[in-house]
């Protein structure tokens, strides 16, 4: 199934990680654009002096690596006729709706009301709710790879209750929950 992935839910690296790691055992496809890309990279600059914009390019290139066909192009056309609540988000959407994706994976539920994406097969899902339909569907794919997210922090290490502590902070409260119970 093909998913795209919000700025917001890139911006975060332990999120990113974990649903990138779940997209590598293709649980998933992701799907995102250049500009998604951009909206991440700035919004994190923009918070966080003590990053540069060329490991933050660096992070992207690894992920476009990858994940060679996430990266949504030419969908500006489908931009201008779509309705949501913030015309800035619209670009989002068309992305889903070039790639065929099922879900938008978003912190930000009301700027996507389901309303409104019902007719292009797309739904706004938050990305707590995405772990949780997986781990329902597939929950020894879903720790391995947690456990593949954990082992991967190395500089400096992470343990699992740091890593769970982390993601529960950013809003990842019951899947982190569960990921513990049966990891």
């Amino acid at each position: 199934m093909n998913v795209t992935l919000d700025a917001c839910v890139l911006y975060p690296a332990p999120i990113r990680d974990l649903l990138l790691n779940l997209a590598d055992l293709n649980l998933f496809r992701p799907k995102w654009s250049e500009k998604i890309h951009e909206e991440w990279i700035s919004n994190l600059l923009r918070n966080r002096t003590d990053l540069h914009r060329s490991q933050l390019e660096r992070t992207m290139k690894l992920m476009e690596e990858a994940f060679p066909d996430a990266n949504v192009k030419r969908f500006e056309k489908i931009i201008q006729p779509l309705s949501l609540p913030d015309e800035k988000d619209r670009h989002i959407l068309a992305v889903a709706i070039k790639s065929k994706s099922e879900f938008i994976v978003t912190f930000n539920l009301k700027d996507f009301p389901n309303e409104l994406l019902l007719p292009f097969n797309v739904e706004a899902i938050h990305p707590d709710e995405f772990v949780c339909n997986l781990l329902d569907l597939k929950e020894m794919m879903v720790n391995l790879a947690f456990n593949n997210h954990l082992n991967s922090l190395r500089n400096p290490p992470t343990s699992k209750k740091e890593l769970l502590a982390t993601l529960k902070m950013l809003g990842m409260i019951k899947s982190t929950q569960r990921i513990n119970s049966s990891n």
